[in-house]
Formats: C-alpha cells, sequence, structure tokens
C-alpha cells in the first residue's frame, strides 16, 4: 500500500531535504523516525529538493508498507520528530502514484526584510535597501511569463537534459510600509538554485545594477550571466505542491506571519 505524507519543515538547520554526506537532511531524519515506529528499515521518496537552509511550508512524501498500521502514526512521529519537522496528514493512495513525478506545480515564495530583525532572521532573508525599483522588478518578474528555456539561470544547464520550465506566476508583493517584500513563482518544474538565481538577478533589477532590458536579453539569447549569485536560503519557502488527483492548502501561511498580517485574528 502506498501513502503520501503532507509535511512542513524549517530548513535552517539541515542540508536540504535530500540524505546528504556531508549534513542532516530532512529526508534522512523522517527515514530514522519512521524506521524506529516500524521496527525496520524504511525508505521514502520526496516531491522534490530543497537547497540547505530552505524551508518547506508544503511538501510530500511517499512510502509502501505491505499492511496498514493500527495506531496514530502521525502523533508518534510528530513526538519523535523534532520541533521543525512536523506532519500534518496521512493519506493512502490508490494505484501507485509518485510523489515527486507525478507534481504538475510546484509553488516557490522568497521573503525580504530590509531592516535588522532577531525575531526574521532564520525566515526571512535581509537586504539592507530602501529605495527598491519596484516597478522595474514587475517588469522583469512579468518578462518570466513569456520565455520557457532558463539556460541562464540555471547555475550548471549542462547538467540539465533540458532547461524547459513553464512558469505560469511570477508575482512581487510589497507591505504596507515598503519594509518587506515577497516573491512568489511557481511552475510545472525547476532547474537546480533556479529560483534563487532568478530572485537574485530581480533584486539586481530593483536595486539598478542590472537593468529590465538586460534581465530580457538573457530570457532570449539565453547567454549565461557573468556573476551569479543566488538569493540568499533562508528567504525561500516551497509553498505548494499540486496534483492532478491532489491539491491541498498548505497547513502555513507564511506570507501572513512574515507580513505581520493579523487583522485576520478573531477576539473570542
Amino acid at each position: 500500500m502506498r501513502y503520501f505524507f503532507h509535511i512542513g519543515y524549517l530548513g535552517t538547520n539541515y542540508s536540504g531535504w535530500q540524505k546528504h554526506p556531508d549534513g542532516i537532511g530532512v529526508q534522512q531524519v523522517l527515514e530514522n523516525c519512521l524506521s524506529q515506529v516500524f521496527k525496520k528499515p524504511i525508505q521514502i521518496i520526496g516531491c522534490g529538493r530543497t537547497d540547505a537552509q530552505v524551508h518547506a511550508s508544503q511538501f510530500f512524501f511517499h512510502l509502501d508498507v505491505s499492511a496498514p498500521w493500527d495506531f496514530d502514526l502521525i502523533f508518534r512521529l510528530n513526538n519523535l520528530l523534532p520541533n521543525d519537522i512536523a506532519i500534518f496528514d496521512i493519506m493512502p493512495m490508490d494505484g501507485l502514484p509518485h510523489a515527486r513525478f507525478d507534481a504538475t506545480e510546484r509553488g516557490y515564495d522568497y521573503f525580504i526584510h530590509t531592516y535588522k530583525d532577531p525575531f526574521l532572521s532564520n525566515f526571512s532573508s535581509m537586504y539592507l535597501i530602501k529605495d527598491w525599483h519596484i516597478e522595474n522588478m514587475k517588469q522583469a518578474a512579468n518578462l518570466l511569463l513569456k520565455y520557457n528555456d532558463y539556460r541562464a539561470f540555471c547555475k550548471m544547464p549542462d547538467r540539465n537534459q533540458h532547461t524547459i520550465c513553464n512558469i505560469n506566476a511570477a508575482q512581487i508583493f510589497t507591505d504596507n510600509t515598503g519594509d518587506k517584500l515577497r516573491f512568489h513563482i511557481a511552475a510545472n518544474r525547476f532547474l537546480g538554485k533556479m529560483v534563487r538565481i532568478i530572485v537574485g538577478k530581480v533584486i539586481e533589477v530593483g536595486t539598478g545594477k542590472l537593468s529590465v532590458d538586460e534581465f530580457e536579453s538573457h530570457l532570449i539569447t539565453l547567454q549565461l550571466f557573468e556573476t551569479i549569485k543566488p538569493a540568499y536560503p533562508q528567504g525561500l519557502y516551497l509553498s505548494k505542491i499540486t496534483y492532478p488527483y491532489l491539491d491541498i492548502p498548505p497547513r502555513s501561511n507564511f506570507s501572513q506571519m512574515l507580513a505581520g498580517e493579523i487583522d485576520s485574528w478573531k477576539a473570542i
């Protein structure tokens, strides 16, 4: 029997999702806890990869078992897991759907704050910039919808069979004060470090280091940038995974939490 697990994690303390020889991955922690509960080695398949220190407010993995369990697995796992990894839901699946290959869309959110704040340092990226060219950033984001070859926004494009990605959402948001920014992007697939590279170049557009025309020229010519500096990892969240047969909202809404939008809270 195959089960899908709906989880979330803060990546600050991890080398990414995958098991890694030079650090602890989220996958390794989960497999160790599952193996402890089931008293046998357990292997899981995740819906994708995240870089070191990158978070996931929504993530799925699947595992196969020979028979259903007769105990509260969510409760047991959450008791064993560290506080920065949480199991939200466990869903039995018909047939053998694949957590990684069946995903039709992945959404990411990148958060920026423009002042030093100890309460945001692990959850958002600090860029001490006050005068953003927001309209230019929005223009650059809109250009991403016009093209589908992202060779120029991949650190090692030749390692991929192809660099085609179908981006269907790319937006810039700011809070009322302009002190916080959020970049949202969604596509059928992403290349290695592609989101952080795009964000890094959009930041360059926002600070005047790169013009909108120069940004677009790399989308047209596919020529690699002379320098590639990915945006800091801690501001990035894998925030939405969609399947043809499964589309559920994330349990955590980081866009509201990091923007301080508590007006929706109700007194009781």
